[in-house]
């Protein structure tokens, strides 16, 4: 079924109701570029799904007749190049197929007034408006599983993101990070209108966006009014530069980890954008949750999987609790207790195997602290004051420059709580005491009582969530999973889903 090139929307209903798989979906305004290419390709190599490619230049997206009658066309090349990377279709309507004269049931809709206050949306009246309508409706023609888009156009992406989720469709948003030609500025199909000089301009302008990341990688801090006087002194013409939050933005704040800086400059006649993405340290996954959730096997495979340090904080506690009791210390006697703090080491040291062992002042401790006896009393251990304090502070000295994922019972609410993605993950009592069985059995062929697990879980969740220091429970901004019936697997997956949906790819490339 490849290379089928559909015109009209009675065609794309019977393709699309014949097919006997799922839609990636490649939105375009043709003119391709490289940037369309490594779109359509990314979406070609992600699954086993059909790419459908669409070409259609929206004229509810421009804001005079010249600027739509200018716009650059090259139809017969766009169909080679959506071919050739992967397209499965190809659908080229007519403004009439899309927006038929008498067809009342078009929704004409409004982007979201927060997300349009910046940016594109203050000079740009009606753009985003534009845009939303034709995805809309585009979406309800192909009814695709995934949507491919371009983080070239952030500002476009997050309005679309948030009207995927305004409308509660079941579409998975797939980006990809900003492409860029040889001379570093950003593909556009728009820079075929381009002079030498303008396009000069706008390498200059590109060039000088990486400077301020640059400056900001060591100063954590920037000046936009230093970079507009020295855009201005190479008589670039700007119609924006701001920095600010890249989920909301609003002015960015001292407290955002991730930040964006993106302007807009004319060359000519043609308005072109780009940005950068500013970084304090790198991302931060922080996993909350009862005892026997499955935290432990989840975060080590989301690690693997994102390529992200991994922090197991319960095996800090576990570790010191299990020195704790082999030297008989007294941790009631708060002198004695200090001063065995200030003479502890606790690692984490990669094994033959791949995973990562434990030590404490130079003792493996990995199989000894997953004994009944370390599960009975950590917990009571870990709600000691000091105790508490030396490894927060531990931990928090481990996650300084971020690019990690942690797990325990108090990482998103009190170790971390800033990190970019915060996973609450639970499971019921039964699902919890069958895990930990499984897991014991599988070390030791002696078989383990189900009831006494489940009652040594029930009593490890009253003893967390009622501590009077950094107690269990889930941050307002972390997300719920129980994961009761789902595969480690499965659990992972969703995570990493949370995860590429928050963290802009560029972000992530800047680390892996």
């Amino acid at each position: 079924m490849n290379n089928i090139i559909l015109k009209k929307t009675k065609e794309l209903d019977n393709w699309r109701r014949n097919l006997k798989g799922e839609i990636n979906f490649i939105p375009t305004m043709g003119n391709l570029h490289d940037g369309h290419k490594k779109l359509i390709s990314t979406a070609k190599n992600s699954n086993f799904n059909i790419n459908l490619v669409s070409i259609f230049i929206n004229p509810l997206q421009f804001e005079n007749k010249e600027d739509l009658e200018n716009y650059p066309k090259s139809i017969d090349n766009d169909i080679k190049i959506a071919f050739s990377h992967g397209a499965d279709a190809i659908f080229i309507p007519s403004t009439v197929d899309i927006y038929p004269p008498n067809e009342k049931n078009i929704d004409y809709l409004k982007a979201s007034k927060e997300l349009t206050s910046a940016l594109c949306g203050l000079k740009r009246t009606g753009h985003f408006d534009g845009v939303c309508t034709v995805v809309y409706r585009l979406l309800n023609l192909v009814k695709p599983k995934n949507l491919y888009l371009g983080e070239k156009d952030w500002q476009q992406l997050l309005i679309l993101k948030n009207l995927i989720s305004e409308k509660k469709l079941n579409i998975n948003i797939k980006s990809i990070p900003t492409q860029r030609d040889i001379d570093g500025i950003p593909f556009s199909s728009r820079n075929i209108l381009l002079s030498k000089n303008e396009r000069k301009l706008i390498r200059l302008f590109s060039d000088e966006l990486f400077l301020a990341k640059n400056i900001f990688k060591q100063e954590k801090k920037i000046n936009l009014k230093n970079i507009t006087k020295k855009l201005k002194s190479n008589n670039i013409s700007i119609e924006y530069l701001e920095h600010l939050n890249p989920y909301t933005l609003e002015r960015a704040h001292l407290k955002d980890n991730i930040s964006i800086l993106a302007g807009a400059i004319i060359c000519g006649k043609t308005r072109l954008i780009d940005h950068v993405f500013l970084m304090k340290r790198n991302p931060i996954i922080a996993i909350d949750g009862p005892a026997g959730s499955g935290k432990s096997t989840v975060t080590k495979l989301i690690a693997e999987k994102l390529k992200l340090l991994y922090l197991d904080t319960g095996a800090m506690y576990r570790a010191l609790s299990w020195f704790l009791i082999r030297e008989k210390i007294n941790y009631h006697k708060k002198n004695e207790l200090n001063k065995l703090l200030e003479n502890i080491t606790i690692v984490f040291k990669s094994n033959a195997t791949g995973t990562q062992d434990v030590f404490i002042n130079d003792y493996c401790v990995t199989e000894e602290i997953r004994s009944p006896e370390i599960n009975s009393i950590v917990s009571k251990i870990s709600s000691i004051k000091e105790i508490r304090q030396y490894l927060v502070e531990e931990q928090r000295k481990i996650g300084e420059s971020g690019g990690l994922v942690a797990e325990g019972r108090d990482i998103g609410s009190t170790v971390f709580p800033d990190a970019e993605l915060k996973i609450f993950l639970t499971a019921s009592i039964d699902e919890r005491a069958k895990r930990r069985k499984t897991e014991l059995e599988s070390k030791d062929s002696k078989e383990i009582d189900f009831n006494q697990l489940k009652e040594l879980i029930k009593k490890r969740d009253f003893e967390d969530s009622n501590r009077e220091i950094s107690p269990l429970i889930k941050a307002n901004d972390a997300i719920e999973l129980i994961t009761d019936g789902y595969s480690i697997n499965e659990v992972a997956d969703k995570i990493v889903d949370f995860y590429n949906e928050k963290i802009p790819k560029e972000v992530q490339n800047q680390y892996s």
